[in-house]
């Protein structure tokens, strides 16, 4: 089984499980980082890691920081 990558809008507390089992709600993410489809998943809790930041992949550039220019006097 693969793993996948998820970014959870919420937990659904309104369904009662096991001990150490959540349903979560939110969006499937692709190789990009993008939502490709929306999920209702049933999780153990501990088999859960949280990412901070999307997975970049290995061949693809860093992109350059935009930044607003200051207006100065």
């Amino acid at each position: 089984m693969k793993p996948i990558s998820v970014r959870v809008i919420r937990e659904l507390s309104d369904r009662h499980t096991y001990h150490g089992w959540v349903w979560i709600d939110g969006y499937e993410l692709g190789p990009k980082g993008e939502a490709v489809a929306r999920r209702e998943l049933f999780v153990l809790r501990g088999g859960v890691r949280v990412q901070l930041q999307a997975p970049r992949r290995p061949n693809e550039p860093r992109r350059p920081l935009r930044r607003t220019p200051a207006r100065v006097g």
